[in-house]
């Protein structure tokens, strides 16, 4: 017979345990696996009708051009939005510890950005680039600035960067703060200046550059909603980037074990990078 104890121990793992492990294997583990399992196949993801054809869909993944193509403008992406994001989200991070009146107003203000949604934030910034920003460059004479940005190729990466990081740096923005404020006042009580910056505070925050790194890379290689609603992969399919891509596959040209093949790549290649950067990041952390 179990005591009273033990039976109380047991009641909680019941209570707790039990249901939160029923949740994440029927959230996360079986969808997983059963994602593997479509990446073996053939799927147009009606009925039962699945063709097994074992590594055909990862073949013929590393011999598709137009998945090459997706899957460089998603690096070039990525090393855009994270550069910019954690400038911006040190620059804040830096302004927001500093003796600035109306700091915590600020901090909720800047915020603000993360707190929407990542398709109403493309379908916002979409109206501001085709009518905002073009009717100031044809009030002012702006030639630059009569054309919507998402119009053109390159602007239109540009444009998806800037977007991205804007709301990006937000989030980073409450990391750095956090990260200055444990900087212990007495190292940079009088001085100023970027010598300190780079001598002092930013070996102090490395565990926070960490952190930022890594949701930023995260973030930006499963870019999905902000794609779709801000440029659909446009112009000329020029800013599809390969969620956007793996999304089309599936739900347009009714490829489903193709464009699970894909995420199964994709999620190979943000956690290889991931990894690394984490170790290389935090053991300078330890030989600082």
């Amino acid at each position: 017979m179990l005591s009273a104890q033990k039976r109380d121990v047991w009641k909680l793992i019941l209570l707790f345990f039990v249901p939160a492990m029923f949740v994440w294997l029927t959230t996360m583990v079986i969808p997983f696996l059963y994602g593997i399992w479509i990446s073996f196949v053939q799927w147009d993801g009606i009925g039962n009708n699945y063709e097994f054809i074992g590594l055909g869909n990862y073949i013929k993944i590393f011999s598709n051009a137009k998945f090459m193509q997706s899957l460089g403008r998603t690096a070039i992406y990525t090393i855009g939005t994270v550069a910019l994001s954690n400038v911006l989200g040190i620059a804040l991070g830096l302004l927001l510890t500093s003796a600035l009146k109306g700091r915590n107003l600020f901090r909720t203000a800047i915020f603000v950005p993360n707190v929407i949604g990542g398709v109403a934030m493309g379908y916002i910034w979409k109206y501001i680039f085709n009518y905002g920003f073009t009717a100031i460059g044809a009030s002012l004479g702006i030639q630059a600035l009569s054309t919507s940005m998402l119009s053109d190729p390159t602007k239109a990466m540009i444009a998806l960067i800037i977007v991205s990081s804007w709301q990006l740096s937000a989030y980073l923005m409450i990391i750095y703060v956090a990260g200055f404020t444990n900087v212990p006042a007495e190292l940079v009580e009088g001085a100023s200046g970027w010598s300190v910056l780079r001598n002092v505070r930013l070996p102090m925050i490395r565990s926070s550059i960490t952190i930022c790194l890594f949701l930023a890379i995260v973030r930006s290689f499963m870019v999905f909603e902000v794609n779709m609603t801000l440029t659909d992969g446009g112009p000329f399919n020029s800013t599809e980037m390969i969620a956007l891509r793996i999304y089309n596959r599936a739900f347009v040209s009714l490829k489903f074990g193709d464009a699970q093949a894909q995420a199964v790549v994709l999620f190979v290649i943000v956690a290889v990078i991931s990894v690394l950067q984490a170790y290389f990041t935090s053991r300078r952390e330890v030989q600082m």
